[in-house]
């Protein structure tokens, strides 16, 4: 009983010491219920079978990407909680010296940390579940759904695998004390505090080469991830300009404070004034037993970034796509000129030479469609990708082997290509007779074909020559879709001869003939649903069922993927943040009780209150915006990279929301565990 009372005694004593650890527990519990009862939430939501099938996936990937985020948060407890034990080893010598034994000082440390476990897990439960309400709310508007049934929502399953999974990590924890406890010698306790870690100073002049060749590494390592003459395509590609990125960063973290200590000193009046010199050796000493932590902090800082600035400008850019590239309400289209060979029913070879306006009056739903525009698409194996690019054949190839260059280009005469671009509001084209044109709208493969078009090579088209009108692509798209993923169309006078066996595909781009939302979906059932008068109908009779793509399925696929980029890119870049605040703030802590010390000699020669609280502040400043700010500079090269990978082009405006929203963020949390840190440390040197 007398150890349970002074563990409560201890806790209430080192408040302050457990403060940064108490608020990051509390945090990393809130955030893992929060998260995990999405499940609980989807309940609550009137959404339609395709959303709810989408929040599934989504809580279903939450529970996978929660693995990974306890193994984080416990590698995180456990390093701060050897902090603690390393902030009260002359305590703890102190106890054994009055005659209490080992066991019982691991008591007391195991009631510590339960306490400490057990309240941090019911305050962090007791946020997360109201913070859980707010991410209904989101939920729901990212979703538009209706909440007209919304009601409190208490997660049985998030509370219990948050109990589960931390109770786990407090028990190892726990465990971890009482061995480390046992190891230690009551000399080494009681001696803790004079003892410093041993540095090794190296030379400023060695530093300055090591850092400048780091620099020299690093933009290398941009280059090969930004340049397009570098374009990479598989993980193998990679891998060495993630090795070099992360060797650069240890090389300037490992050189970092020998640069900065033979920059300044060349600066006497800068090197001279106030605590700077006082400050400057600090840096030094401490940069030197710190570069592996600096270097995982940076990293994690740099995931951070990038993975939220990422996410949040492909939320941003799904969504403000949509609009442009969904003109109509249903795109429905057929492969044509289906061989009658025996594959095929004699009833589906008939209609594959039908267009599709034919098949719908068949089943008596032609008037469930209005607007309604149909046009013949065309290919043959005369004209593949790997025809249009002429002599640069060979270097295409070489540069693209991932490419199917023997696929059939597609073809459409101009009038029929018009005939849709003015229905979608896009720009209407004119060919002279002896030319073509080619419409791309996909980044990459539009830089391929200008550079065959620059050289105007000729292609011959059902027997006749044609050359390019313009020397690059032009923008234009006949299938709807949720972004500009054309890869090409070549448009032909009307006058070229293409021919009835050249047809590949009927098109058909129509709206619902439906005078509000109710109607429009009972018409897109019909297309989708597999009981549907349409598809059961062709089924029986051995159609091929139509193809067709709808605004509505776009609609919803890609505020579901937006959805769950959006939510397991924050779910990530809040942990990863917390976890390199929470590391550099106990790192922090650490030192500066080591150097409480240093900081009493500084009272004695004469230094006031004012001049050490801003060394403090300056050392602290240094170490958390040092791996800030290399990681911000990783991220602008990181983000490019990305979205340069998902072949997603985003202007800098259209940027700057996500950037601001991710820089907010940043402010807040890193900010408020800097803020922590800096009062923490003065409460440390301040003691006595």
């Amino acid at each position: 009983m007398m150890l349970f009372k002074l563990s409560l005694k201890n806790i209430r004593k080192s408040i302050s010491d457990y403060s940064v650890y108490f608020l990051t527990l509390v945090l990393g519990v809130a955030i893992f219920y929060m998260f995990n009862s999405l499940g609980s939430q989807e309940a609550m939501l009137e959404v339609s079978s395709s959303k709810r099938e989408i929040l599934k996936l989504l809580t279903s990937m939450v529970g996978m990407v929660s693995v990974l985020v306890s193994i984080v948060l416990g590698f995180l407890i456990v390093y701060a909680n050897n902090f603690l034990i390393k902030r009260r080893k002359k305590e703890f010598g102190i106890y054994m010296m009055l005659g209490m034994s080992k066991g019982k000082v691991s008591r007391i440390l195991f009631y510590e940390t339960f306490f400490v476990g057990v309240l941090s897990l019911v305050i962090g439960l007791f946020a997360g579940v109201f913070g859980s309400q707010l991410m209904s709310a989101i939920v729901a508007r990212l979703f538009e759904a209706d909440m007209s049934s919304y009601r409190f929502v208490f997660s049985e399953d998030a509370a219990s695998k948050s109990c589960l999974y931390f109770g786990v990590m407090y028990l190892a924890v726990m465990v971890l004390n009482v061995f480390t406890v046992s190891k230690y010698k009551l000399i080494d306790l009681l001696t803790a505090i004079r003892k410093n870690e041993k540095v090794k100073m190296k030379s400023p002049l060695l530093c300055v080469p090591v850092f400048l060749a780091s620099v020299a590494v690093l933009c290398r390592a941009y280059y090969m991830v930004t340049n397009k003459n570098y374009a990479i395509r598989s993980l193998s590609q990679l891998e060495p300009p993630i090795l070099m990125g992360v060797i650069a960063t240890f090389l300037i973290f490992w050189s970092l404070s020998g640069f900065i200590l033979r920059l300044v000193q060349t600066r006497k009046k800068i090197y001279l004034r106030g605590t700077n010199l006082f400050v400057l050796r600090q840096l030094h000493n401490r940069i030197n037993t710190t570069v592996v932590s600096m270097t995982i902090i940076c990293l994690l800082l740099f995931m951070t970034v990038s993975v939220l600035s990422t996410a949040l400008a492909l939320n941003h850019e799904l969504s403000g796509d949509l609009e442009e590239m969904t003109p109509v309400d249903i795109n429905l289209y057929k492969s044509a000129n289906l061989p009658d060979n025996g594959e095929y029913s004699k009833k589906a070879v008939e209609d594959s030479r039908l267009p599709v306006s034919d098949t719908l009056k068949r089943y008596g739903i032609d008037d469930k469609l209005k607007n309604v525009i149909e046009i013949p698409l065309y290919a043959t194996n005369e004209l593949t990708l790997i025809d249009t690019f002429g002599e640069l054949a060979d270097e295409v190839k070489a540069q693209l082997p991932m490419l199917a260059f023997d696929n059939p280009e597609t073809i459409l005469h101009l009038s029929d290509y018009n005939r849709i671009a003015k229905a979608y509001g896009q720009p209407r084209y004119e060919l002279n007779e002896n030319e073509y044109l080619i419409l791309c709208e996909f980044d990459n493969m539009t830089e391929i074909r200008n550079k065959a078009l620059e050289r105007g090579i000729s292609l011959t088209i059902a027997g006749k020559d044609y050359v390019p009108r313009y020397k690059e692509c032009r923008k234009g798209f006949v299938e709807i879709s949720n972004s500009h993923t054309n890869t090409g169309l070549i448009l032909v006078p009307d006058s070229c001869p293409l021919t009835e066996d050249m047809k590949k595909e009927y098109f058909l781009a129509a709206d619902y003939n439906a005078e509000n939302e109710k109607e429009a979906e009972e018409i897109e059932k019909i297309f989708v649903d597999n009981d549907s008068v349409l598809i059961q109908g062709m089924e029986k009779d051995g159609i091929k069922a139509l193809a067709g793509m709808s605004k509505r399925v776009l609609y919803e696929s890609a505020k579901g993927v937006s959805v769950i980029i959006t939510f397991i890119a924050l779910y990530l870049g809040i942990i990863f943040l917390i976890t390199s605040s929470a590391i550099l703030a106990l790192k922090e802590l650490s030192e500066n009780a080591d150097n409480r010390q240093r900081y009493t000699v500084l009272r004695k020669i004469g230094v006031d209150e004012e001049m050490i609280n801003k060394s403090l502040f300056r050392q602290i400043a240094i170490f958390f915006f040092a791996p800030l700010v290399l990681a911000v500079i990783h991220s602008v090269f990181g983000i490019r990279f990305a979205l340069n990978m998902v072949s997603v082009s985003i202007k800098p405006s259209e940027l700057l929301p996500s950037v601001i929203g991710t820089a907010i963020f940043l402010v807040v949390v890193y900010g408020g565990y800097f803020l922590a840190t800096y009062k923490g440390s003065q409460h440390i040197i301040r003691e006595e």
